[in-house]
């Protein structure tokens, strides 16, 4: 018989199942591009310093799509380039200090620049910076001779070096005067709101895999000693879930949080310990209806393990049901999450969380600035529902009751 008419296996009509349920990939394809823009990160982000926390008091919430112009000045002390990984991982701190600037004007060796203080119709603040201080990196130890139209460096990098006027003003507005476009406005302090939107889609998506796994480990251990050995095991196990189920979830995940302490790891730890009921309570239920059936019954004729039994042969049969609840369970955690960052016992400042965005700049929903917290609000609620889609379609996928043969 050939390929082309062997009969399909369980995954693949679950998986044409599933993409039949236009809105499950909907949300799937949500969740993907989440992800791809999360692993992305800092190379993407406009803001690439650690943790986008670039400051700037004078543009506190800048509305999205203002344009502010900045003088780079080079930092003096060493600063070094992060290799690729790094640089996604844990972003690049900057090189430069940026001021932001109405304008500038070049007099002798000198730029006198009109900073910007966020105040309109103030009296202007000039200020003055040597060229050479803002193109080049100098130690304290480094000596700059002006004379005859020429800067002479006399110890950078341990080399004689030497630049005209003209040749180092041109340098300076050419590399030095930057404008810089802040498509979602920026924060209460002067932060980029897209650049932290980014970063905080990390903390979600890893806060919502990390506890997910971890419910999973525990849950799918404890429904299953108490579903296939049942007993005293069973009543103990279906005791702790009944207590746990009845504790609402978010004062366990603060008490938790109390003991573990506040933090990005303690998060999705205090949120995993608390979220393992679903599992455990479903996989108990599961294995208790096929424990008797047919293959388990020959697993023991055999003189398979019991453990062999539960890991090889029942776990498989009930995946799907353990994916259903996976994808549920990672919606609650990201909400868990948005309301523990909302609450300070999260993650903590200056590290961007969704939740924690919410909580800085909520007051400003009642005035011209709401965006500051419908953004972030609108980014969970968004990847919440995706994963709902998907917990959706993927209980429909798996059920397959009612379902005629093609």
């Amino acid at each position: 018989m050939s390929s082309a008419n062997s009969p399909e296996t369980p995954w693949q009509r679950t998986k044409k199942r599933f993409l039949r349920n236009k809105l499950s990939v909907f949300g799937l394809a949500i969740i993907l591009v989440f992800i791809f823009i999360s692993m992305l990160g800092y190379l993407i982000m406009p803001d690439h310093a650690p943790m986008a926390n670039r400051m700037a008091i004078q543009l506190s919430t800048k509305h999205p799509g203002s344009s502010v112009q900045f003088l780079a000045i080079r930092k003096n002390q060493q600063v070094d380039t992060v290799n690729f990984f790094t640089k996604i991982l844990y972003g690049q701190p900057d090189f430069f200090d940026f001021v932001p600037i109405n304008s500038y004007q070049f007099k002798g060796d000198s730029i006198v620049v009109n900073e910007y203080t966020g105040v309109n119709n103030d009296d202007k603040l000039e200020r003055s910076f040597s060229l050479a201080d803002v193109a080049y990196p100098l130690a304290e130890n480094e000596k700059v001779i002006f004379s005859n139209e020429k800067f002479d460096f006399k110890t950078i990098y341990g080399q004689q070096e030497a630049i005209s006027l003209a040749d180092l003003q041109k340098k300076v507005a050419e590399e030095h005067i930057i404008k810089r476009k802040y498509w979602l406005g920026t924060d209460l302090y002067g932060r980029d709101m897209l650049s932290r939107l980014i970063l905080g889609s990390r903390v979600s998506l890893s806060v919502g895999f990390m506890s997910v796994l971890i419910s999973l480990i525990i849950g799918i251990a404890l429904g299953a000693l108490a579903g296939y050995y049942g007993g005293w095991i069973d009543q103990f196990i279906s005791w702790l879930i009944n207590v746990v189920w009845s504790l609402p979830s978010l004062l366990i995940v603060i008490a938790i949080s109390f003991a573990l302490g506040k933090g990005f790891f303690q998060v999705f730890v205090a949120i995993g310990l608390t979220t393992w009921v679903d599992v455990a309570r479903m996989v108990r239920g599961q294995i208790m209806g096929i424990r008797e059936v047919e293959y388990v019954e020959a697993g023991r004729a055999m003189g398979f393990s019991n453990a062999r039994i539960i890991v090889r042969h029942i776990l498989p049969n009930i995946s799907g049901p353990i994916l259903v609840v996976a994808s549920a369970n990672f919606a609650s955690a990201i909400l868990l999450e948005a309301g523990l960052s909302f609450l300070g016992f999260g993650v903590q400042p200056p590290f961007p969380s969704w939740g924690g965005m919410i909580k800085e700049h909520y007051g400003y929903i009642i005035i011209d600035a709401a965006y500051l917290a419908v953004l972030p609000g609108l980014a969970i609620m968004l990847m919440v529902y995706a994963f709902n889609l998907v917990s959706v379609g993927l209980t429909d996928a798996f059920n397959v009751k009612g379902q005629t043969s093609s």
